[in-house]
Formats: structure tokens, sequence, C-alpha cells
């Protein structure tokens, strides 16, 4: 299954809520995940520009966009930012691949 890195913010309504009533983020975002084919990796509160970094599995882009839009939908987040992961295995396949196609490929301006 493919694995994606969000990094999210949380709102100031939801810091708010939050302080009145801390709890465990993970538990929902676990719960959310699995309702699209999904699990939660890790959950992480962040410093910095974002507040929290999630690692997560899916089984395609559709199911975890559906995923992050209910989330976004929920007004307790914003500016989630989501980045597809690669192993180091699939990785060095997609080299492989690119090498047979790279030779047939021409850059722009005639380099």
């Amino acid at each position: 299954m493919p694995i994606y890195i969000t990094q999210g913010r949380y709102t100031r309504e939801a810091i708010k809520g939050m302080l009145v009533k801390p709890e465990d983020r993970a538990e929902a975002v676990s719960r959310l995940l699995a309702k699209v084919g999904g699990k939660l990796i890790g959950y992480y509160v962040t410093f910095g520009d974002y507040d929290f970094l999630l690692i997560a599995e899916a089984p395609d882009n559709t199911r975890m966009a559906a995923a992050l839009l209910s989330a976004g939908a929920s007004a307790g987040v914003t500016d989630l930012k989501t980045t597809v992961a690669m192993t180091s295995i699939e990785a060095k396949g997609a080299f492989a691949a690119a090498s047979d196609v790279a030779p047939s490929f021409r850059a722009p301006g005639g380099l």
C-alpha cells in the first residue's frame, strides 16, 4: 500500500477545545483511516510551521484524499500538506525504469 506523510495545523478553535478537553488525536485519525481501508503508522505533534505530522498507509490516492477531505471539512485542521513516500526498493525500481525512458526524452529548449 502507498505510504503518505501529512502535515497540518490545528485551527484556533480546535486548540481551545483541546485545552478544555485534552485528547489523543491519533485514535481519531486511526479510525478515519480505517474507514477508507488505510492504517495509521505514526502520529506526532510537532513544533514549527506545522502542529502535527502523520504517516499512514492507504490503498490509493483517492481513498487517502477522501480521508484528508473529511478531516479538512471538520474545521478542526487546516493547511494539510501530503507527500507520497516510496520505499528505497520502490525508488530503485523507479530509477531503473527511468534509465530505460530517459534517453528518449528531449529537454525544453533542445538541451
